[in-house]
């Protein structure tokens, strides 16, 4: 049964750890997260792009696949289903499709247009009982073909955003989605120490947290970061060890361009990536 985020959320805040936010892609991506989640005995949040949800034919068949995959494999640990950077539309699209945790994305609006759009979200999502991820100042990189540059969130906008009734808050710090450049400049601690003292107990995510190094990651988590995101790490693992056994001519020994021999090596390498992430981010028995 798929769970909203706000427990383990109010969990993470409290016990000073995070709850990784993995992206799924595919069935390889989903049945790889949910196993290592369940072997480390770590709550889970399942992140799914707009993108993403039309790659894999429409938010009914994610949820669909999701709930039946949490059953068919007996996973026990908290599991929540997120929509990640959505639109208003979006939004709406997943809480009919059986989501039960969903992000709107009003980074992009004037603030009083994010407040009010926010605002009748936090009322539907409360009504059904599901967690609602709000942002405040665009963060840097591209998702799905917004690009922003690194931009830092105001406090003050952000406090407006928390006093809404949101469950959790992104806040730009100077974090990038991808890769980082070489002169990237760090995280903003002063930025997300504001931000914690006007929010208070809210839970605040992290997002682009790929090439961030470990000792920044634990400094964000002391500052009330509970949600971390990872995407672009798992696809890249993946990718290099796909590469790795086709260069390598297993694909053309036996039946070894079976798919399900085929993507076995990434499939693990996800595995091996959400596993150092939990204990990174201070999850692992803490379901």
């Amino acid at each position: 049964m798929l769970v909203s985020a706000k427990e383990m959320l109010t969990k993470a805040k409290e016990g000073k750890y995070a709850v990784g936010q993995f992206n799924i892609n595919n069935l390889e991506w989903t049945k790889a997260i949910l196993l290592t989640a369940q072997e480390q005995n770590s709550p889970v949040i399942l992140g799914v792009s707009e993108g993403a949800g039309k790659y894999m034919c429409g938010f009914k068949t994610v949820a669909a696949m999701v709930s039946a995959m949490v059953d068919s494999l007996g996973i026990t640990v908290p599991v929540a289903l997120h929509l990640d950077h959505g639109s208003y539309e979006g939004a709406k699209a997943c809480i009919e499709a059986g989501f039960s945790s969903i992000m709107f994305d009003g980074s992009h609006y004037p603030i009083e247009e994010n407040v009010a759009k926010t605002k009748e979200l936090v009322a539907i999502c409360d009504s059904k009982g599901l967690s609602l991820e709000a942002e405040v100042g665009a963060i840097g990189g591209e998702e799905d073909g917004v690009v922003g540059g690194g931009e830092v969130a105001d406090p003050k906008e952000c406090k407006m955003i928390a006093d809404l009734g949101v469950t959790m808050l992104a806040a730009g710090i100077g974090n990038i989605h991808g890769v980082y450049p070489e002169n990237w400049a760090g995280l903003r601690f002063d930025t997300l120490d504001a931000i914690q003292q006007l929010t208070g107990k809210m839970p605040l995510v992290l997002h682009g947290g790929t090439g961030i190094p470990a000792d920044m990651i634990k400094k964000a988590i002391s500052l009330g970061v509970s949600k971390i995101n990872v995407n672009t790490e798992c696809q890249l693992a993946f990718a290099a060890a796909t590469r790795q056994y086709i260069e390598a001519g297993k694909d053309r020994q036996g039946k070894g361009f079976d798919p399900r021999k085929l993507l076995a090596p990434g499939f693990e390498a996800i595995k091996e990536t959400v596993k150092e992430k939990m204990e990174l981010f201070g999850s692992v028995n803490k379901a």
